[in-house]
């Protein structure tokens, strides 16, 4: 169970806090939890997502259940630096569509004293580390790694499955561009899709 940090007071540094994990896993939805308690203990938040994510909405960051928190779309890392000054908590969506900058990023906020909010996938379709999500994870004071319920198996899912043929790393899409997997189901389906 995730603990905000709450112990020296007098500290004037901040954290980085990741939240990762496989598509329909339920990243989104923490990170908005995370962020509306903040706005309701009257904090000054900010939350960005990267322009490119645009499948709900322009402007707002959306879960799959419908939670939304109002956003600032940016087309690249330093962007936030610029937008983010006096805040006391930033919360940043999609953070693997970033550019590796986005790490230093997170890592000069926290030096700020701000609480950093990071939400990403942590692998992309083939199964690998995707972007700057390990950086992040690496100089992240909190990771908590969530799951979504396997398609086929119905156990703990971490593999996001690309059921399209499309081998580009970045394609934005739903369930019917992915399914989460179990790593015994993932296997089986990569296997499948090689012997084709």
């Amino acid at each position: 169970m995730f603990l905000e940090n709450t112990v020296n007071h007098k500290e004037q540094f901040g954290w980085i806090e990741v939240i990762c994990g496989s598509m329909f896993s339920g990243k989104t939805e923490e990170l908005i939890r995370r962020l509306k308690r903040a706005q309701f203990a009257k904090q000054k938040v900010e939350i960005f997502k990267p322009a490119i994510d645009t499948r709900y909405d322009d402007e707002m960051v959306v879960s799959h259940d419908a939670s939304e928190i109002r956003s600032t779309p940016v087309p690249a890392a330093a962007n936030i630096a610029i937008l983010a000054q006096g805040c006391d908590v930033v919360g940043i969506d999609e953070a693997q569509f970033f550019d590796d900058e986005i790490v230093k990023i997170c890592n000069d906020l926290a030096n700020q004293g701000i609480r950093v909010i990071v939400a990403g996938l942590d692998m992309d379709f083939k199964g690998n580390p995707f972007g700057p999500m390990p950086a992040l994870m690496a100089t992240a004071e909190y990771v908590t790694k969530v799951h979504a319920v396997c398609t086929r198996t119905g156990n703990l899912a971490n593999y996001s499955f690309r059921k399209t043929d499309n081998d580009k790393l970045v394609m934005l899409g739903e369930t019917e561009e992915y399914e989460p997997l179990s790593r015994a189901a993932y296997y089986h389906a990569m296997r499948k899709d090689q012997e084709k």
